[in-house]
């Protein structure tokens, strides 16, 4: 967790840094029509396997930039679009039994465990349009489209013989993933700071491998210094 933190710590630093140095040496114009940012979140599963029951915090990340195209002179509605990266993540009391079986089926965990769960990751283009209003508040309505890039199942455990030493399992690239994600995405808020929600309409998985529609609603925060 601490490791986590501090990557995350590092994530915001450089955003935030970045945003002096591009103020330095590129023109206003171009600042003006460019966002960077970074969305932390908590996903929120639906429509789970039997028996299956997910961490509360399911903590996951975005970072994306998007170049604008203004509407108006006045600057305050813009249509945003570039490339991002989504990493998520579910943490459950379930193992896939299988990654590369012809179905997915998910099955308990006997004993006890320290974590379990699925990441999935993915590079996708945010799409929004956005409004700006008086005093710095600010509205997006968006929708999402992406392709998976990297999946893995991790199982961590102590090992029987200690209660210090960790048994460390991680299968890459998990079969019958869909290989696209796409939703609608919001967020309101007050200059560099907004709420941020997005919906997952197609779920992780392709249907009719066992698991059909197993998806996520993302909430928190998002962080647009530039």
């Amino acid at each position: 967790m601490n490791k986590k933190i501090f990557i995350t710590a590092t994530l915001l630093l450089s955003l935030f840094v970045s945003q002096n140095i591009f103020s330095q040496v590129i023109s206003e114009s171009f600042k003006r029509k460019t966002t960077v940012g970074v969305d932390i979140f908590n996903d929120l599963w639906f429509n789970q396997p039997v028996g299956m029951k997910t961490r509360t915090i399911n903590q996951g990340v975005n970072v994306f930039m998007q170049y604008n195209f203004y509407f108006n002179e006045k600057g305050s509605i813009a249509f945003g679009v570039g490339p991002g990266i989504g990493n998520h993540n579910l943490y459950s009391n379930m193992l896939i039994e299988d990654i590369k079986s012809d179905t997915i089926n998910f099955i308990p965990i006997v004993g006890k465990y320290r974590r379990s769960k699925v990441n999935v990751v993915y590079l996708y283009i945010p799409m929004d349009v956005k409004f700006r209003f008086n005093h710095g508040i600010k509205m997006t309505l968006g929708f999402d489209f992406g392709w998976k890039i990297d999946s893995k199942q991790k199982f961590v455990k102590n090992d029987k013989n200690s209660n210090l030493s960790k048994v460390n399992n991680k299968d890459k690239n998990i079969d019958h993933l869909d290989k696209f994600t796409y939703g609608p995405s919001f967020r309101f808020g007050w200059r560099y700071i907004s709420v941020y929600a997005h919906y997952q309409i197609n779920g992780i998985f392709e249907r009719g491998y066992g698991v059909d529609n197993l998806n996520y609603l993302s909430v928190g925060l998002s962080l647009t210094p530039f």
